[in-house]
């Protein structure tokens, strides 16, 4: 094949020096240096990319700040609130405390939610911030339970160990004690801003772990705490509410059986207490008349025992044999303020919570001290009647039986020991079982109605 004679071929060119020129070399960017930034002018804004990440590390930054700001405020108010109680009986800084601590909690609980989103937030500085408040009220619980005089003094620990664990926190985050704003800078928060693991995990901990944990260590507590204040006579149980019937005995031979009562019961338990009382023993009722007709509305626990499942004592407790005293106070012998009170509360508790009674509750004033007028007048004078009534009828009967409310037993038992009765039985008795809601008692269907006869009309039961 021959070469066309039109196409000059390489040879040619290289011959005649007709090879292109070479292209200049290009010459490299100029990279102009950014303009100095003026003194007081706000940082330069992200790239577009990560403007929004920016965003939300800056709040977050401030969240967090405030956070830990909120927590050592509380605890310095909350540390000088109570020495000023203490030793000044000051309330001073009482209103302040409450504000700051509610904005304190309410923040932490936000914070905390805002772990399991996002794990940008140093759990290592900020988890124990947020449940401090949390865990120093379950670990008071006992101790208020046991040493309840010196509740006071319980919460001054409280918050001065609160003023020393912000302290070193804010050691932690700062390398000293340093108050700079901001208290947490965004450099120390995590690079990720979401994980599915962090959610995972933070999810089923709380779930399975930390809500379970709570749950069983508050019921422990309220059992404790039922065992403590009714001196054993009434035990939390898994199974329900249980009383324990005790018997004192004189070296004379004289019997006294307390007998722990409640309002509202299984129809079994006040069917069994009836059969167990002796034809020849005395009966002690309980029950506050009202002969000046000073209570307004009727003293009943039928709307209780309606939404419970349960049963009014008055219409159950029918003990048939013995001879049947009344040993309690009229209301007469009550304070002013008592019958107030007690008004009130058997309005909201026979008509509900509507707006008569709501509005009624908002206008009540209680006075200075009611709380002790309230313990003098419903317990200790009625404790204080029926002692007497019981001191008398010992002369003239063998066995003598008070089926009287669980917070007086205590006191009871203690001052029958003084004059010489020592404990002789026990027996315990199922008050209320714990079933499923809408679920027929066994034990009502067991007992039915036995149509025995009752005792008079026993006036208005008031049982604390």
């Amino acid at each position: 094949m021959q070469p066309d004679p039109k196409i000059p071929s390489c040879n040619e060119h290289a011959q005649t020096g007709s090879v292109p020129p070479r292209l200049p070399a290009s010459e490299p960017p100029v990279i102009s240096a950014p303009p100095p930034r003026v003194a007081g002018s706000p940082p330069p804004l992200p790239p577009e990319p990560s403007r929004r990440s920016w965003l939300v590390r800056q709040v977050l930054a401030i969240l967090l700040s405030l956070c830990l700001g909120l927590f050592l405020a509380d605890g310095v108010v909350s540390l000088v609130d109570d020495s000023l109680i203490i030793f000044f009986d000051i309330h001073l800084l009482t209103v302040i405390r409450g504000v700051v601590f509610l904005f304190g909690m309410l923040l932490a609980i936000v914070i905390y939610g805002l772990m399991g989103l996002t794990p940008m937030i140093p759990k290592r500085l900020f988890l124990p911030v947020t449940l401090f408040n949390p865990v120093a009220q379950l670990v008071a619980v006992p101790l208020l339970i046991y040493f309840y005089g010196r509740i006071q003094q319980i919460a001054w620990v409280i918050s001065f160990c609160q003023v020393i664990f912000g302290l070193a926190i804010l050691y932690r985050v700062h390398g000293g004690v340093k108050l700079r704003w901001p208290l947490v800078a965004e450099k120390q928060l995590a690079a990720r801003s979401f994980g599915w693991l962090n959610l995972s995990v933070f999810l089923l901990v709380n779930v399975f772990v930390l809500l379970p944990t709570v749950v069983v260590y508050l019921v422990v507590c309220a059992a404790l705490a039922v065992d403590h204040f009714s001196d054993g006579f009434l035990a939390l149980r898994p199974s329900g509410f249980t009383v324990q019937v005790r018997t004192y005995v004189r070296d004379d031979g004289k019997t006294i059986q307390l007998v722990p009562m409640s309002h509202v019961g299984e129809p079994d338990f006040y069917w069994k207490l009836s059969q167990s009382f002796p034809t020849n023993s005395t009966i002690l009722l309980e029950g506050v008349t009202d002969n000046s007709n000073l209570l307004t509305n009727q003293i009943t626990y039928k709307r209780m025992a309606t939404s419970l499942g349960l049963s009014e004592q008055r219409k159950e407790f029918r003990p048939g044999g013995g001879i049947l005293v009344r040993a309690d106070v009229d209301v007469g012998q009550f304070a002013t303020s008592t019958i107030d009170f007690l008004n009130l509360v058997m309005l909201i508790h026979a008509k509900g919570v509507n707006d008569e009674t709501v509005r009624k509750l908002m206008q009540y004033a209680p006075p200075p001290h009611l709380e002790e007028q309230l313990l003098d007048d419903l317990l200790r004078k009625r404790n204080r009647r029926l002692l007497e009534e019981l001191q008398a009828r010992l002369s003239q009967s063998e066995n003598i039986i008070v089926p009287w409310g669980v917070a007086h037993m205590p006191e009871i038992a203690q001052e029958i020991q003084k004059s010489g009765f020592h404990l002789n039985e026990t027996r315990r008795y199922v008050v209320i079982r714990f079933r499923s809601v809408g679920n027929e008692s066994k034990s009502a269907m067991e007992a039915g109605d036995h149509g025995e006869p009752g005792p008079p009309e026993l006036g208005r039961a008031l049982r604390p």
